[in-house]
């Protein structure tokens, strides 16, 4: 990656290594650029702890002599400002990089490796109803200064929910990708590409934005367009929810990405495949996808509750 560069605090060796390192993972293993900088940050303020708690600046196979007591003073440490679940990366990225570092150096990183970290519960998705969701799509462009820019607001939604995109994902859609196919071909997290199916709802509200929207859509250009024909910045989709739910009357976690949890659960409700439903959200790992069938659990308890009070 080319905008990696060594943390100046670090010892060279140790800053090198790191860079590597990161190199490694975005090239070889296909981390996202958001992932690797939280990894650097993570494994720069894991070294300079370890060079202070240990008195000067030390070289890469120090990093597998780590003990028992050094974790513990750097995870109290960290726990001054991270949450649990952000120490938990926080561990997750100085394993990989002492394994690595192990490899090299022909150290045993066992201790750092088997360290457990901070016990957290997930965070459970917090989807739309499907009735909030459908009225979601009707309204998300009712304040819109132009129909053209309505349209697109709509269109934009609408492939969030009704394909289970990221807002990322959608706004990186270019005028090649209109007419929307049958099946479009996404590029995730990671770089990983994935099929969807497109549903003709969606085909049918890009082809609506199309054909108002006032700029050319060249098929190297984004598809979708901010008011001065730039490309859209997420924010103005998350604000156009926002105005809307308040409208709505829907909670404050009525936002984008709740689409995409939205049409998770709503599949699953509908008896969708847990598995299929993790390759159409482009999830890597299936324990992901399966909060979602907490949400469902959680949702059926709420509905027999109600239909069965307790005295």
């Amino acid at each position: 990656m080319a905008g990696l560069t060594a943390d100046p605090f670090l010892a060279p060796a140790l800053g090198a290594a790191l860079v590597q390192w990161l190199q490694q993972l975005a090239a070889l293993e296909g981390a996202a650029e958001n992932t690797v900088e939280a990894y650097r940050r993570d494994v720069s303020r894991y070294l300079k702890f370890l060079s202070a708690h240990r008195g000067g600046a030390e070289g890469i196979a120090s990093v597998t002599r780590t003990t028992q007591s050094d974790l513990r003073a750097w995870m109290a440490e960290e726990r001054k400002h991270l949450s649990p679940r952000s120490l938990s990366r926080a561990l997750s990225a100085v394993k990989g990089f002492s394994a690595w570092a192990a490899d090299r150096t022909g150290m045993d990183a066992t201790t750092v490796l088997s360290a457990r970290g901070p016990k957290h519960r997930r965070k459970l998705p917090r989807p739309l109803t499907e009735d909030a969701a459908a009225t979601m799509l009707d309204e998300i462009g009712a304040d819109a200064c132009e129909d053209w820019i309505a349209a697109r607001d709509t269109a934009i939604a609408t492939l969030l929910y009704g394909l289970g995109l990221r807002i990322s994902e959608a706004l990186s859609l270019t005028g090649a990708d209109h007419p929307l196919p049958e099946t479009l071909r996404i590029t995730g997290k990671g770089g990983k590409t994935r099929p969807v199916p497109v549903i003709p709802v969606a085909g049918e509200a890009v082809a609506t934005y199309v054909r108002q929207c006032p700029f050319e859509l060249a098929p190297d250009a984004p598809l979708f367009r901010g008011a001065r024909g730039g490309p859209v910045n997420p924010r103005l989709i998350q604000g156009a929810m926002e105005r809307a739910r308040l409208r709505l009357g829907l909670p404050a976690t009525a936002t984008p990405h709740a689409l995409r949890h939205s049409f998770a659960t709503h599949l699953l409700s509908a008896g969708g495949d847990l598995r299929a439903i993790q390759e159409l959200l482009g999830h890597a790992s299936l324990s992901t996808t399966q909060a979602y069938t907490a949400v469902d659990a959680a949702r059926l308890m709420e509905v027999y509750e109600k239909a069965h009070p307790r005295a």
